[in-house]
């Protein structure tokens, strides 16, 4: 489905969008409440077990209504349905964008080039479970006969930032038995201290690379090897009970030593950061289980068919995404804040940062001219309460407008006295502060000396968006990625953008290849790069031969 011909900042909706800022923008949060007794309970939606209330955020019906019309402007139901029925949609790379069909149902069919690729996903998925229960089950040995008792996860930017996540998110169902380890960085010591106190008689290793090329993933993957074969006799065939692969290049996959029986492919119908559900969750399903993860993806397709047939304006991912375009957009925020009051969601922010960054951090639209608006704010955040007693005052008192995301469960997994009503109790207070803050005359009442008052007071009018689950189970997961997924496509559609291909990622890579012999070389090199780049090689090249 093509996207709307008509420039964006062109459109009808845009422009009344622009105009209704101008009445809004100056509105307080305590005015729009103390005028609806009714909006904390109207301005929310619920949906597949999750409850979203947007009421604290800085928009009236007419706003909402405004967005929902950008969104029709944009065509934007008619870009969903492409996308879902397979359409190639990431058009830089010639590409279909069907994370969504890692999770269908196994009856399902969703065509790609002619073919039901349904069956293949559930495929995979089955020899992904035959492995997962032979490893946890113990029928899996390593080379010497001993049971595998540690994984290690090689893998870079979505292959590493989707299975950490969900490993930490999903902890409390994971098997305690099995110790979880996870190297992406290229610096030697990701690799040095994942494996330090391993046995390599008990180490399985998964390399995630679907090219088997990824300069990062095959150095470790190659370290990793070594360190294997040091420990194991330096029989090359022990590579083989201790390594599994994820990729699809099986000629590379068997010279490194792998049996191909053990090597899970996945698709380029399947982009990096919208794999964790595909063979790149290998570890995650080592973790805890088939069972469990197929719940995950459950999840994430009950979220996938609430954002394919539900109206906008009732909609959680499009309105997630619209209301995050309103403040980039018009109010010109540049960051926005994700917040989990959940100590297993530790690393949700930065799985989103990619997802969210790479997808939407483009200046150029699909027919290739400059976007003329912004596009996507800065993701960042960390668990509650941990946060509060670092940036929050930033958020409360600072300069800049940074609406919050927060994420929130009315069960905890691990009971403890009023640990969680401490922690409900502290989520909630925060959107109400940052929402109506404190005026000078409440602080004057509060007994405060006049010079301390303007230090006291809080303007309030920060925006927040809760999100409320039941507790935090696998499917919760799915559901929460499935969300934030849909809510980047909306906003990629409004803006016009490819938000599945990443070439910003690939000239920095380009030039390391050229830069990596100018480092190694023995002789000295004729380096024909800028003033700067020059001279940090030649001090890093006379540094090196002294040492």
């Amino acid at each position: 489905m093509p996207a709307a011909t008509q420039p964006l900042t062109a459109r009808p909706a845009w422009k009344a969008l622009e105009a209704h800022h101008q009445k809004v923008r100056s509105v307080h949060l305590r005015t729009l409440f103390a005028e609806d007794a009714t909006r904390g309970e109207r301005l929310t939606v619920e949906a597949v077990g999750l409850f979203l209330d947007y009421s604290k955020n800085r928009v009236t019906d007419e706003t909402v209504k405004l967005l929902v019309q950008l969104a029709d402007e944009s065509s934007l139901r008619g870009r969903i349905d492409a996308m879902f029925r397979g359409d190639k949609i990431n058009i830089t790379e010639n590409r279909a964008v069907l994370h969504t069909a890692l999770r269908a149902p196994r009856g399902a069919a969703i065509t790609v080039d002619g073919a039901n690729i349904v069956p293949k996903v559930h495929a995979v998925l089955d020899r992904m479970a035959d492995f997962a229960n032979r490893v946890r089950g113990g029928a899996w040995v390593g080379h010497t006969g001993k049971r595998i008792r540690a994984i290690v996860n090689i893998g870079i930017g979505g292959s590493d930032l989707g299975p950490v996540m969900a490993y930490e998110a999903l902890k409390a169902y994971s098997d305690r038995t099995l110790n979880f380890r996870f190297v992406s960085n290229v610096d030697s010591t990701d690799f040095v201290e994942a494996t330090r106190d391993l046995d390599p008689a008990e180490t399985l290793f998964i390399v995630s690379s679907k090219t088997f090329t990824t300069q990062e993933t095959m150095t470790n993957a190659q370290s990793a090897r070594d360190w294997s074969l040091r420990g194991l006799g330096g029989d090359p065939r022990a590579v083989a009970r201790h390594f599994a692969a994820v990729s699809t290049n099986a000629a590379k996959v068997a010279e490194f030593g792998i049996d191909t029986a053990n090597m899970f492919e996945f698709w380029d119908w399947v982009g990096g950061r919208y794999s964790m559900l595909s063979a790149i969750g290998l570890s995650t399903m080592l973790a805890i289980g088939p069972d469990h993860f197929r719940a995950m993806l459950d999840g994430a397709h009950e979220l996938d068919e609430h954002y394919r047939t539900a109206p906008f304006d009732k909609n959680l991912p499009a309105l997630m995404g619209l209301l995050t375009l309103w403040y980039a957009d018009f109010f010109g925020v540049q960051t926005v804040a994700v917040l989990p009051y959940e100590q297993y969601l530790k690393r949700f922010p930065a799985y989103l940062q990619q997802m969210i960054m790479e997808s939407n951090g483009k200046y150029v639209t699909l027919d290739g001219t400059r976007v003329p608006c912004d596009t996507s704010p800065v993701y960042w955040g960390e668990p509650g309460t941990n946060g509060q007693h670092s940036f929050y005052q930033l958020i409360h008192q600072g300069t800049r407008l940074i609406p919050c995301d927060f994420i929130a469960f009315v069960e905890t997994l691990n009971p403890l006295g009023r640990h969680h009503d401490l922690l409900l109790a502290n989520v909630f207070a925060q959107a109400e502060a940052l929402a109506f803050g404190k005026t000078a005359d409440e602080v004057k009442a509060d007994g405060t000396p006049d010079w301390l008052v303007p230090h006291r007071v809080f303007e309030g009018n920060r925006p927040s968006t809760m999100i409320l689950a039941q507790k935090l189970t696998p499917a919760t997961l799915g559901k929460l990625v499935a969300l934030y997924e849909h809510a980047v496509f909306t906003q990629s559609c409004i803006w016009n953008i490819d938000a599945f291909d990443q070439w910003g990622v690939e000239l920095g890579k380009v030039l390391a290849q050229r830069i990596v012999p100018e480092l190694e070389g023995k002789d000295e090199p004729r380096l024909g790069h800028d003033s700067s780049t020059n001279n940090l090689i030649r001090r890093c090249r006379k540094a090196k031969s002294r040492g």
